[in-house]
């Protein structure tokens, strides 16, 4: 396998102190604190190593303080209800004593009924699409030496934009992206690994969709971004290690908040997921 995926693997599986008691390390990705999409993953695996026959199908998260890369994540479980279709959920993570999120989630016995879903864009498949890390080198050099080493730092996911913005030359457009993600390499069958997975690859990409329509310069420093809860609804079977197209969409920005939302679709037009999130948008100095 992959290193990097086999090392993001191995992030997700986390020591069980006791029952309803886990204990996760971190990776540095770049940014200046925990990647959420980390402890969104590890969470989700906390919760549902508590849970039996069931399949999560949503989560609410907040974030609430800065993850210290360099210190371990307690996540406590709290069983707060098993009922006969329904199982829930609630996660509390820990770092220095203090809390620094907090999910809900909910679990489902599979089961038959009615259906519909919302239509796949039509866009262009992610074959001969330039992946997310691929930045020219005269580009590279131009840019703030956070976001640089961020953007070429490999990743355990192939991230293919079908209409990646001008870094170095933002225009304004529409607050839409479409993005195609898939994991490196192939991965074992079990569906709360694809979830977790799934978590932690929802936190790319989506955030930054509520800048699209403000032509922001992310060369200077003074751009200030950071998750603020975030949510996600898993609707269909899926695979993390086959390509899913990200549909991304950003209905507001305001008091220094934004806005995006997600539809996660499979190859074949099936809608896996939804996935929402409203993070801080901070220019420092306007």
């Amino acid at each position: 396998m992959n290193a990097l995926l086999a090392d993001l693997l191995d992030l997700l599986q986390l020591e069980q102190l006791d029952a309803d008691r886990f204990r996760g390390q971190s990776r540095d990705i770049g940014a200046p604190q925990v990647f959420g999409g980390q402890v969104l993953g590890q969470a989700l695996m906390a919760a549902g190593h508590t849970v039996e026959q069931r399949t999560a199908h949503s989560l609410h998260a907040y974030f609430l303080r800065r993850g210290d890369v360099a210190a371990p994540i307690v996540y406590t479980v709290d069983r707060a209800r098993d009922g006969g279709s329904f199982t829930s959920r609630r996660v509390i993570a820990e770092q220095h004593g203090r809390t620094i999120f907090h999910m809900a989630a909910s679990f489902q016995r599979a089961e038959p009924g009615i259906e519909h879903q919302a239509g796949m864009p039509d866009v262009p498949g992610p074959e001969g699409l330039p992946d997310r890390s691929d930045v020219p080198p005269e580009v590279s050099a131009r840019l703030h030496e956070r976001l640089r080493a961020y953007l070429l730092r490999k990743r355990p996911f192939l991230i293919r934009p079908v209409n990646a913005p001008d870094l170095l030359r933002p225009e304004k457009m529409e607050p839409i992206k479409h993005v195609w993600i898939k994991a490196v390499d192939s991965l074992p069958d079990d569906s709360l690994l694809h979830q977790a997975l799934f978590a932690y690859v929802s936190d790319y990409e989506l955030l930054s969709t509520a800048t699209l329509p403000h032509a922001i310069n992310f060369r200077d420093s003074n751009v200030q971004m950071a998750s603020l809860d975030h949510a996600i609804w898993f609707h269909r079977p899926f695979r993390a290690d086959e390509w899913l197209l990200f549909s991304y969409d950003s209905p507001s920005a305001s008091g220094s908040r934004g806005l995006a939302r997600g539809q996660v679709f499979s190859r074949d037009g099936r809608l896996v997921a939804s996935t929402a999130q409203e993070g801080l948008m901070r220019i420092r100095g306007s």
